[in-house]
Parts: C-alpha cells; sequence; structure tokens
C-alpha cells in the first residue's frame, strides 16, 4: 500500500504506509531510522513491510484500553513486519527448491485459503455466498485488493446499528489526525474501518 509516487523513496512509502496505519503524523526517532534502514536492506517488497506494518496496527486496535489503540513508532511493529518478512523469504526459497511441500506454496495462495477458512468460521451458519466465489489473487497486490474487498463486504453485511457506529467510530479516529495528507487520510479510514469489522465479527488479526 502506498499513495505516494512510483518515484517515492522505500523510507517515504514507509513512513506514509506507517502514517496511514498509525492514524496520526509522526517524527521518526533514530531507533526507527535503523530500523527502516535494516528493513531497506533486507532487499523484500515493499507490501510485505505494509505487511507487517498493517498487523502491528491491528493488534494495537485490538489489545489496547479503549482510545488508546495507536502504535507509538517503528520500534513497536519491528517483531510483526519481521514475522512478515522471515515468512516471505521462507517461502521464496521454497519455490526455488521445486518442491512440492507447503514452503513452496506462493503466500498469496496460502493467504487466500486462511482468509477464506476465517470468513466462514466467523461467519457459519450463514456463511455468505460471495465467498465461494472468490477466486485466489495472482499475487501479493492481488490479496492486499481481494482482503480490501472482503472486509467491506463484511462490513455491509452487519446489521445497521452496528455498522453506523463502526464506520462513526473509524471517522473519528482520522478526523483528530494531524500531519496527513487527503489521500493518506482516506487510506487511513479505509484501514480502521477493516480493522473494526475484523472485530466485529470476531476474526483474528490477520494471518
Amino acid at each position: 500500500m502506498s499513495l505516494l509516487p512510483d518515484t517515492a523513496t522505500f523510507h517515504e512509502r514507509v513512513q506514509d504506509c506507517f502514517v496511514a496505519y498509525r492514524g496520526h503524523g509522526v517524527s521518526l526517532s533514530a531507533v526507527d531510522l535503523e530500523i527502516l534502514d535494516a528493513w531497506a536492506t533486507a532487499d523484500v517488497p515493499f507490501e510485505v513491510i505494509a505487511r507487517g506494518l498493517r498487523k502491528a496496527a491491528e493488534n494495537a486496535l485490538w489489545d489496547a484500553a479503549e482510545g488508546e489503540g495507536r502504535l507509538r513508532s517503528l520500534k513497536g511493529c519491528r517483531r510483526d513486519v519481521d514475522a512478515e518478512i522471515a515468512k516471505w523469504v521462507a517461502r521464496t526459497a521454497g519455490r526455488t527448491e521445486a518442491a512440492t511441500t507447503e514452503a513452496a506454496e506462493p503466500f498469496h495462495v496460502t493467504r487466500h485459503k486462511k482468509l477464506v477458512a476465517a470468513i466462514k468460521k466467523a461467519t457459519k451458519p450463514n456463511v455468505p455466498g460471495w465467498l465461494a466465489r472468490l477466486p485466489v489473487p495472482g499475487d501479493f497486490s492481488g490479496g492486499d485488493r481481494q482482503e480490501a474487498l472482503v472486509f467491506h463486504l463484511l462490513l455491509r453485511a452487519l446489521p445497521f446499528p452496528k455498522r453506523r457506529t463502526l464506520l462513526r467510530e473509524a471517522r473519528l479516529v482520522v478526523e483528530k489526525a494531524k500531519a496527513m495528507s487527503a489521500a493518506t487520510k482516506r487510506e487511513s479510514l479505509r484501514f480502521h474501518r477493516a480493522a473494526l469489522a475484523r472485530q466485529a465479527w470476531a476474526m483474528s488479526a490477520l494471518w
């Protein structure tokens, strides 16, 4: 995820992504910059880093006390980002070995299977009909788009009073934000809506 132009640096894209998920502007500390430099040299797609940041942000929303679910620094995201890097590296290495084990399966395929299983569990016994028609995405970015679509549909499936409350809560978080561009605020709103929808359906924070 990034709303910056293609010419943006890796550091700019990560900071923009972090701001959107955090829901507030931020200045990176010296420690954060060291962590960011390490991620930049890890030689993994930006989307892998973004997924780790998103997971950390969702965990913060789930675990913190009301009104305190906000990331403080990149240091607080390091464990989740490093875990996503490790998973991506392991699966990439597995594909080069021409193996038939799970490690050789592209991550976006495994991710799709886990997403479908999580939705079935959360919505049982009223599993939505569209789930059976959900295609396997072709790549990592396609998986991101699919998750965004799925949680939009799950949000719409909530009872109207609950959906209205959730949308108001997400909007208030973003309206209080400062030092964010209009585009980043829109992305932040999409993230918070999806994260709160996941909470409403009692689904684990990513997989």
